[in-house]
């Protein structure tokens, strides 16, 4: 979980950084998905996140963080399990944020995950057994060699569907 300071959104976007305007907060908030929210809240940028960000949802803390890092315009971006926390609407609202970041192609993303549907659309996928390389290739790649990367696939499909089953409020006549 991102480290959010009691502060404003625009504060912790701007990440004490002085000499950023105010439309490059706001480009790096469009780049990281979260303007849209922002505007709806009731004092915008000027909105107090409260300590640690409690006063936003785990996603919308995740994409002030993603914005915060876009404003330093980095040539390299670390997500270590960015969606692990989430619920799937934050997840897969931060992976858009995360794959239109990658289609400026100004950043290498780095992206380590255990919930595969994360790096899906990734070039290069790496599989670590015991802390080395037994895999390498995109994911239609890593599908058709049918090795680890395809039963994990395979397994996370199971096991969220089973979820998705157990999560519908069904009950008896």
């Amino acid at each position: 979980m991102p480290l959010l300071f009691d502060a404003t959104i625009e504060d912790n976007i701007r990440g004490g950084l002085d000499n950023v305007s105010e439309e490059e907060i706001i480009q790096a908030s469009k780049t990281a998905n979260c303007h849209d929210f922002i505007m709806k809240l009731p004092n915008k940028y000027q909105t107090s996140v409260g300590e640690m960000g409690t006063r936003l949802s785990g996603g919308q803390r995740q994409r002030i963080a993603i914005a915060r890092a876009m404003l330093k315009k980095p040539s390299i971006l670390l997500f270590d399990e960015a969606t692990s926390a989430l619920d799937t609407k934050s997840e897969r609202e931060v992976q858009n944020a995360i794959n239109d970041i990658s289609l400026n192609k100004k950043q290498s993303i780095i992206i380590i995950a255990h919930r595969l549907s994360t790096i899906r659309d990734c070039n290069h996928i790496l599989v670590l057994v015991n802390g080395e390389v037994d895999e390498y290739g995109n994911h239609d790649h890593l599908m058709n060699q049918n090795g680890v990367y395809a039963a994990l696939v395979k397994q996370q499909a199971i096991v969220d569907e089973s979820t998705q089953h157990s999560n519908l409020n069904i009950s008896p006549n």
